[in-house]
């Protein structure tokens, strides 16, 4: 991989297999066509600010952590097959997950004051 479209690509894919939702499952949930999620994926293509930061919520992770292969992320599994996911079920999960990063960021400063001070 010689380009950040292709290093991103190859993250959302891996992410989306880890979290076992397909193609489609992404691009119903980012209101785009099949394709365009294929074409990212390949590095093809690249998504729009608002998209990556969809996708980060969704995968339970910072929208950096898209861009650093080598950065290690745990994405959420899902007790549904993926055939079954709609996309209410994504906006779902997304908003969890941006509560449990808004909660550990504070978390972290939070701590930060208290061994400051």
């Amino acid at each position: 991989m010689n380009n950040s479209l292709e290093i991103i690509g190859a993250r959302i894919k891996s992410l989306r297999e880890s979290s076992g939702l397909t193609q489609s499952n992404v691009a119903n949930y980012l209101h785009v066509d099949q394709s365009l999620v294929s074409m990212v994926e390949k590095g093809k293509r690249a998504l729009t600010a608002d998209m990556l930061d969809k996708l980060a919520a969704l995968f339970g992770t910072r929208v950096s952590a898209l861009m650093e292969p080598e950065m290690k992320v745990k994405p959420l599994s899902f007790a549904l097959r993926a055939s079954e996911i709609g996309e209410d079920d994504l906006d779902a999960i997304s908003a969890i997950n941006r509560i449990a990063l808004n909660s550990h960021f504070m978390t972290q400063l939070l701590e930060g004051e208290h061994a400051n001070g």
